[in-house]
């Protein structure tokens, strides 16, 4: 069993915030994971922009990072569950990223569809897969399909709407 925990800091909760934590676990079902104890933290660009300098030595903003636990040959557990990490999503370069189509190739889509898109590339990333050095194909790939399983999900709606 999957266990998912949601937080922000500096920005306003999205419409669809309540029913994030339910979709990740969806997410996470999709993607065939198990036993996984995963944060998501939705943030500012200065917040997220302040985490790429910091662990990966960009000084600009990006949409998601990915901070994994299990790190090495060393899997952090706490009784069954495997602490695989923490999601880092700047709601701002979502919203700018809706408005540019980014995930679609269209001139725009809906901040939703795109936090799904941010969820599970950032799932991904904890599960291993990497679009670094000749590798994106298949994450890319995989993406794709993971959302479009996960396109009937109404994440406003799951888990009862709300702030």
């Amino acid at each position: 069993m999957n266990a998912v925990e949601v937080a922000l800091s500096g920005v306003t909760a999205p419409r669809w915030r309540a029913g994030l934590t339910r979709f990740c676990l969806r997410a996470l079902d999709a993607a065939g994971i198990d036993g996984w104890d995963l944060s998501v933290f939705l943030c500012s660009d200065a917040v997220i922009r302040g985490l790429n300098e910091r662990y990966r030595g960009k000084d600009q903003a990006t949409d998601v990072l990915s901070f994994s636990q299990a790190e090495g040959t060393r899997v952090a557990r706490t009784g069954r569950q495997q602490l695989a990490g923490d999601l880092v999503i700047s709601i701002e370069t979502l919203r700018r990223n809706a408005a540019a189509g980014r995930s679609t190739g269209a001139r725009r889509t809906d901040e939703e569809r795109e936090m799904k898109r941010l969820v599970v590339h950032g799932i991904l990333h904890l599960a291993g897969m990497d679009h670094g050095r000749g590798r994106g194909r298949a994450m890319r790939d995989r993406e794709r399909k993971l959302v479009a399983a996960l396109a009937g999900e109404d994440i406003a709606k799951v888990g009862g709407g709300g702030p």
